[in-house]
């Protein structure tokens, strides 16, 4: 088991849990790590045992104990990517960390961007994962993604896609009011999460062409929603 892989993920999910309840309040917090982890854990479970959604393959014990054959990390993983993205969407989108309404078109909107900035991180990701950690083992590669198959992306999408259209739908997060004063730092932590990560893929990642893919892949969204952030602080500034 690769105990620095396991810790930082759960890192990750602890601190997104964290930022979600801040955010959208206790309640909307646990039904996003229980919708994540319940689909995330499904889409794995079925992609390592039938081929579905990300094509066939079979975790080895780098990721630490299984549930099924999916390590039990897995699914924390799931949670704290799609509310790092999900923030970040939001972000991206609005000048906010979450959506200004509940209806169909903002939905459907801040879950294809956060299924889009979750699939970037995965450009890199998934190559280190398979071929530096090999936490998984690929039973059949087209080659069409640095010797990897291009089908785990469609795969990253629809879930990343599914799982927060959910959140959304069941939840309906709201930022709560008043906001706290942690709000502050709880919105940033997603951003600051995913420049971690970026710096990441372009010290470790192979090959070095995909650190160059991070920088400009992820580092967008992560300029992007940064910028956003500093406008939401000085909104909310100019109106107290």
């Amino acid at each position: 088991m690769n105990f620095a892989v396991v810790v930082a993920s759960l890192l990750l999910a602890a601190t997104s849990m964290w930022s979600c309840s801040v955010l959208f309040g206790k309640r909307a917090a646990f039904i996003f790590l229980a919708i994540a982890a319940l689909i995330g854990w499904f889409a794995e479970e079925m992609g390592s045992t039938r081929g579905w959604f990300f094509g066939s393959y079979t975790y080895t014990d780098v990721l630490g104990p299984q549930i099924g054959s999916v390590p039990f990390v897995i699914p924390f993983m799931w949670f704290g990517l799609c509310h790092v993205c999900f923030v970040m969407a939001s972000l991206v989108l609005w000048r906010r960390p979450c959506p200004p309404a509940s209806g169909w078109i903002p939905v459907t909107l801040a879950a294809l961007m956060t299924a889009m900035i979750i699939t970037a991180f995965d450009l890199g990701a998934d190559p280190y994962f398979v071929y530096v950690l090999k936490a998984w083992i690929m039973a059949k590669k087209d080659g069409g993604w640095f010797g990897e198959t291009v089908r785990g992306f469609e795969g990253w999408m629809i879930v990343s896609f599914v799982i927060t259209a959910a959140f959304q739908a069941i939840a309906r997060p709201q930022l709560v009011t008043p906001l706290p004063a942690r709000a502050q730092l709880a919105a940033l932590m997603p951003v600051l999460v995913y420049a971690g990560m970026i710096v990441f893929q372009i010290v470790m990642t192979q090959p070095i062409a995909l650190r160059v893919i991070a920088f400009f892949a992820m580092g967008i969204p992560a300029l992007i929603a940064g910028f956003a952030w500093s406008q939401w602080q000085a909104s909310k500034a100019a109106a107290s």
